[in-house]
């Protein structure tokens, strides 16, 4: 079976947020599907069958399977732009989070998601803690959203993810500030996954972009994740969907050891988070 391993949010190789792919014909079952993401210990893998015109899209992380992935959905995108389906410009998938669309401009790879407004949350001190910096404002949605006062705080965040997968709200750590040079900043933690931080997460600026919208008085901005490898989002705000664009580049092209057609299913009766 071909695997891809792609760079989104990555104008380079080791920049942006790598993510496993898998376009099959058919499904494996879940517990190899998961098996492949743990021995690929890569935040996300992928795995996708061609329904009709568009793709069934599943994303699976080290812990458990996800209901919504960002860099993983443009990762996908560019593999059947780029291997499977040359002259496309426009991929649709279907997914447990509903259907998202991936538009090829060029170079950049722009998916409309969900919009997630995150509502305000209690800051407690085992929060506190666990980020080692006190926050100006606390949200949560999906995941816990910290607002730091700037930008030098985020770069600078060294949290105990320890004390973070601890903490019983949220599945992932947000942390977010205004930024001199961009719109805003990020860093993004995972550690209830085995992630413990994610370099460049586009599912948190379904969280980030109507928040950030809405302080910076705008609809269209530039993000940067401040993680070690980092990455640049264009986002923009319309009505009850964001709109993330990025570029991707192929690291390798790999082999599984995996005999496909003699293994069948893997697709779930009900979508639920793993």
């Amino acid at each position: 079976m071909k695997y891809y391993v792609v760079d989104a949010f990555a104008e380079k190789v080791f920049e942006g947020n790598p993510a496993g792919i898998c376009i099959m014909e058919q499904w494996l079952p879940e517990d190899l599907m998961q098996n492949i993401a743990i021995e690929n210990n890569l935040s996300e893998t992928a795995f996708a069958v061609k329904e009709g015109e568009s793709y069934r899209l599943r994303w699976f992380t080290p812990g458990g399977e996800i209901d919504l992935c960002g860099h993983a959905t443009l990762a996908t995108a560019y593999v059947i732009a780029n291997y499977y389906e040359k002259n496309v410009d426009r991929i649709t998938f279907q997914t447990m989070s509903g259907e998202l669309v991936v538009v090829k401009k060029g170079e950049l790879y722009e998916m409309d998601f969900p919009s997630r407004m995150p509502e305000e949350f209690t800051l407690t001190e085992e929060m506190v803690d666990a980020l080692g910096i006190k926050p100006i404002e606390t949200y949560l949605g999906r995941d816990l959203m910290f607002v730091l006062e700037k930008e030098e705080d985020v770069q600078h965040a060294a949290p105990d993810f320890s004390k973070l997968e601890k903490l019983t709200d949220g599945l992932g750590v947000l942390i977010t500030a205004k930024s001199k040079t961009y719109d805003f900043v990020s860093r993004c933690f995972f550690p209830k996954l085995n992630v413990n931080e994610d370099p460049v997460t586009g599912s948190a600026h379904c969280h980030f972009i109507p928040f950030w919208a809405r302080r910076l008085g705008k609809d269209e901005m530039v993000a940067r994740q401040l993680s070690k490898r980092g990455g640049t989002l264009y986002c923009k705000l319309v009505g009850d969907r964001v709109k993330i664009s990025g570029s991707a580049v192929l690291y390798a092209i790999a082999d599984l050891q995996i005999k496909e057609t003699s293994i069948s299913g893997g697709v779930p009766s009900s979508p639920t988070n793993g």
